[in-house]
């Protein structure tokens, strides 16, 4: 049974937003008190965070679909939507957030760090929020907006300061296990550790980790063996240590040669694994043979500028000369990172000729209007109250989407969408004179919530708007 798992797809989808209300207070004696619909709820996200006492992706191998909440929709007497409860997912130290096509979206290191996975959509206003001086009772209010949903990948890249490599059965685990508390599986056949193992080690004054790493063979880098599951918990190690058995019983291998053959495996997989300081353990020097072996050796690999140690994890030798020499190049090796700087804040103020939103001609002769607001609005408008799309129109015009769809040299009846190719709102472009509720007036006004007018100034108000109209229309030039 699978009890470890590093690399896992996840599909997470926040919560959408909670409908506006569109409501009108009433009471005794007040039956049209004005709009009281609430606001709907914001969805709840999708949030990774950093949990150090979680070590595997298990539990979203078995469980690959997440969602979180969606807000409650707004109801009358002024009563807002509850928000959506944010889905928190706790991941190992370590964790790389990519996308389906491998782009790094976050790289998740030290307890408590946070990424939002998928945003929760923004809740609809109520047609108490979209009331105004011209627009008293609105007959309307505005959709929740969807959350945002997708595939992401999760990889565990293991955070230690110390990486233990070689080949299948030379003593890696064991070497953990008495250099630190890890209790790893130890057997006397190739390919017992299946999974990384952490250890800490106290070493005078400096505490270090340690993980045992699955044994790597010839071709590793191209996935042979354990191969490149487990290459990638080397990539954060400061300093890696080749485990060289001096009592193997193959007759072709020596511990030279398998120090060459698991260096060419790390060149091969980079990822920087060739600048990381090395250290060279001769182990199993208990075993008949075993020490002189690793007399024999020694002088060469020496002369290679490798700093090595002869040690037996069984009988203990060398354990301390051992440990406090990792102890000291994992203090150089931090000494040497460059210091962290404080937290920098970037302005990148929006440019002034910035419309937000963009008017192309596609292939198909369509004109697309992309942009976060024009889509955004698109998304929260109910397309069956004609009195919402109308205040959609006139946001768009407000925002300029008119005004640029005749420069692009949209006509009467061109197609026009709005959003993404796969999911747009597509319309018989109409062009006007100004917006509908700048020419009319009246859209979402109840005149039964105004004082009364003399029937004179009714009357010239009407007579000068209608005026005002004609000759705008007359005056205008849309081709």
């Amino acid at each position: 049974m699978t009890t470890f798992v590093d690399r896992v797809e996840l599909h997470v989808a926040a919560g959408s937003g909670g409908h506006g209300c569109a409501s009108v207070h009433r009471e005794k004696f007040k039956p049209l008190g004005g709009p009281d619909g609430g606001n709907g709820g914001r969805g709840g996200d999708v949030i990774l965070v950093v949990d150090q006492s979680v070590t595997t992706l298990l539990d979203y191998h078995h469980s690959p679909h997440r969602k979180a909440t969606n807000g409650a929709p707004g109801a009358g007497d002024n009563r807002s939507g509850k928000d959506g409860q944010d889905l928190v997912l706790p991941v190992p130290d370590g964790t790389v957030v990519l996308d389906k096509q491998g782009n790094v979206l976050a790289d998740l290191v030290g307890q408590g760090t946070t990424f939002v996975a998928s945003q929760g959509g923004r809740g609809g206003l109520g047609n108490a929020a979209l009331a105004s001086a011209r627009r008293k009772a609105p007959g309307f209010a505005l959709l929740g907006e969807p959350g945002d949903e997708g595939e992401i990948v999760l990889e565990l890249k293991t955070v230690a300061d110390v990486a233990l490599v070689g080949y299948p059965s030379a003593g890696k685990s064991s070497l953990i296990s008495v250099l630190s508390a890890a209790k790893p599986k130890i057997a006397d056949y190739p390919f017992t550790t299946l999974v990384p193992n952490l250890g800490v080690v106290t070493a005078g004054s400096t505490v270090y980790t340690i993980a045992d790493v699955p044994g790597l063979i010839p071709g590793a880098s191209q996935g042979k063996g354990l191969g490149l599951e487990f290459l990638r918990h080397v990539e954060r190690c400061s300093v890696l240590v080749h485990v060289l058995d001096t009592a193997t019983l193959e007759s072709d291998r020596d511990p030279v040669s398998d120090l060459d053959i698991i260096e060419a495996e790390l060149r091969e997989y980079g990822a920087g694994l060739e600048n990381r300081p090395r250290v060279v353990v001769l182990n199993k020097i208990d075993v008949p043979d075993g020490q002189d072996l690793a007399d024999l050796v020694r002088p060469d690999l020496e002369a290679r500028g490798y700093r090595v140690f002869e040690v037996s994890a069984v009988a203990h030798k060398g354990l301390k000369e051992l440990s406090f020499a990792l102890a000291e190049v994992v203090a150089a090796a931090r000494a040497a990172k460059p210091k962290e700087e404080a937290t920098r804040i970037v302005i990148r103020p929006k440019a002034v000729d910035d419309a937000g939103f963009t008017v192309k001609l596609g292939d198909d002769g369509i004109y697309r209007v992309r942009g976060e607001k024009p889509e955004r609005w698109v998304r929260q408008t109910d397309f069956n109250n004609d009195e919402a799309v109308g205040y959609l129109a006139d946001r768009l015009n407000r925002l300029g989407v008119e005004e640029e769809l005749m420069k692009a040299g949209a006509r009467t009846g061109d197609g026009v969408a709005i959003g993404p190719e796969d999911n747009a709102v597509v319309f018989d472009w109409e062009p006007t004179v100004m917006a509908g509720a700048e020419m009319l007036g009246r859209r979402g006004e109840d005149h039964r919530l105004e004082a009364p007018r003399p029937a004179a100034q009714r009357r010239r108000e009407r007579d000068a708007e209608r005026d005002e109209a004609e000759q705008a229309y007359d005056d205008f030039e849309p081709f």
